[in-house]
């Protein structure tokens, strides 16, 4: 936890919290705080700064807060993946948060098994609590947007065109196609396929809506080694 995210409930006054629960453990048991101490703190989906502990009791802590840095700036991308198996699931969620990715569509493909949309990992409230570790780690307050469309061809024919409009579109896949560009400073839809890649006919699929096939090399990489080489080679600076 590399930063404390604060909620509006946590409010008990304009510039003091009280937390409890995971944050108050971590705050004892990892910073071995004391009051006086100050720690990062950030309000979700607002700006970054400092808690100084005023009270430290079993049950609680109270904090007073300052925030006046800005969130950092998220990498212009779209993130189309092909649903990951559950196990997988959480890890690429918390991946993809802390890589400052603000929108993520869950696909269907055909290599997707139908029994992958039943997990609970994808009720709201699971997400959010993963998409709130990956915030944690990156010193990040943004909350991501996640969609989750369980059609691919209708997708892909009907809102992709709009979702993608006035990016650079492109598809991960490690069959044909050219390497991966590197920094490309402008905002872009990047599209993923499940381990095994996108099958000819989603790859043609999205070719007709303007993206075009990259690859990494020679070395196929399972999908959450993937991602976040991708993302980073796209926006090295983010």
């Amino acid at each position: 936890m590399n930063l404390i995210l604060l909620q509006e409930a946590d409010f008990i006054s304009p510039d003091i919290v009280r937390l409890s629960g995971r944050r108050l453990e971590h705050i004892v048991n990892v910073h071995r705080a004391e009051p006086g101490r100050q720690l990062r703190v950030g309000l979700l989906d607002g700006n970054i700064g400092y808690g100084q502990i005023t009270t430290l009791a079993d049950q609680q802590v109270e904090l007073r807060v300052e925030l006046s840095k800005n969130a950092p700036p998220p990498p212009p991308i779209t993130l189309i993946l092909a649903l990951p198996r559950p196990k997988m699931l959480k890890r690429i969620i918390q991946h993809v948060t802390a890589l400052g990715v603000k929108k993520l569509v869950l696909i269907n493909s055909y290599r997707v098994e139908k029994s992958y949309w039943q997990t609970p990992w994808l009720e709201e409230k699971k997400l959010f609590e993963q998409c709130l570790l990956g915030l944690e780690q990156a010193v990040d307050t943004q909350m991501p947007e996640i969609l989750l469309r369980k059609r691919f061809k209708p997708f892909v024919e009907d809102e992709l065109p709009e979702l993608c409009q006035g990016s650079q579109k492109l598809v991960a896949h490690p069959v044909g196609g050219t390497a991966c560009p590197v920094d490309i400073g402008e905002a872009c839809t990047l599209a993923i396929g499940p381990e095994g890649g996108f099958i000819a006919y989603e790859v043609e699929k999205l070719k007709e809506v303007g993206f075009h096939s990259v690859h990494l090399g020679p070395r196929i990489l399972r999908v959450e080694t993937a991602l976040p080489v991708l993302v980073s080679r796209l926006f090295p600076s983010c």
